[in-house]
């Protein structure tokens, strides 16, 4: 679970930097829902006990494309 959750996590960032070319912003729209889908099994996937590291990446990861992609949305008028 937690590869999984880190897979989202470098996934949400790669479309991130797809979102914040010219004229392909609307990706944003796509991605944070998926940043979003990929930070709840990034918290699913941290256990109490054991070796967290990938899913504590996968939280960051996710977080960033999630707080990023929405300021791309606001300052470029997607979000009103």
């Amino acid at each position: 679970m937690q590869v999984v959750a880190l897979v989202f996590g470098i996934l949400s960032l790669l479309g991130l930097g797809l979102g914040f070319l010219p004229c392909v912003g609307w990706y944003n729209w796509l991605n944070i829902p998926f940043a979003i889908v990929g930070l709840i099994i990034s918290l699913l996937a941290k256990t109490p006990e054991g070796d967290n590291n990938m899913a504590v990446a996968g939280i960051i990861c996710c977080s960033i494309a999630i707080v990023a992609g929405s300021m791309r949305l606001m300052l470029g008028g997607g979000i009103l």
